[in-house]
């Protein structure tokens, strides 16, 4: 048959060889597409991804926040380990950047210009660290949004040295009120892990 056409065997090789490599490129571009839809994804207001570390730039843990649409409440899950048991502040820090080891290239928390500590839109509930050092939570927040957190400067989640008592310091304690260390962020002590929220691309 083939040489009826002037095509022999050799010509089937090589169009064997043409389909072989035209299905491989498509496989390649379907690839690509699929790893841009991902990153669009990613960006999309609905899911993120944050690895917490310590101020020695170790990994220590990791926060996913999700949302079933970018004006839908946030579900908040952490887990972190390698810290003091205990009661310890977990916050949203206006800035992302986790510069080593005072962390305070993140400002301070988010929304705190707008009002006091216990009703700033970064304040979280505390995390509680059992005997073997690790904790885990899962909440539900509508305090913000997750495009909130990917401003223009970002944002970073904030585990703290002590416990935070959300400036809920009763007038017995202090007659005059809170003083203002408690009213920014509730005698939370030192931060000691630190995890950045990039800006949205």
């Amino acid at each position: 048959m083939w040489r009826g056409s002037g095509r022999g065997p050799r010509y089937a090789a090589g169009l064997r060889l043409r389909i072989l490599f035209a299905a491989v490129l498509a496989l390649v571009c379907c690839g690509a597409l699929t790893t841009i839809v991902l990153a669009e994804k990613k960006d999309d207001g609905r899911e993120l991804q944050v690895t917490l570390r310590n101020v020695n730039g170790a990994a220590v843990g990791k926060v996913s926040m999700t949302a079933r649409s970018p004006s839908a409440p946030v579900t908040v899950k952490v887990s972190v380990r390698r810290q003091t048991p205990g009661f310890h502040g977990f916050h949203v820090h206006a800035v992302g950047t986790c510069e080593a080891p005072t962390f305070m290239s993140a400002r301070g928390h988010l929304g705190a210009d707008a009002t006091s500590h216990g009703a700033h839109r970064g304040d979280m509930p505390s995390l509680f660290f059992k005997r073997n050092k690790t904790a885990s939570l899962s909440f539900t927040t509508d305090s913000f949004k997750i495009s909130d957190l990917r401003d223009a400067d970002g944002s970073a989640v904030m585990v703290h040295a002590l416990a935070d008592n959300f400036a809920n310091v009763p007038s017995r304690y202090a007659p005059n009120g809170p003083d203002q260390a408690t009213l920014d962020t509730g005698d939370s002590g030192g931060r000691v892990v630190c995890g950045v929220v990039a800006p949205a691309k």
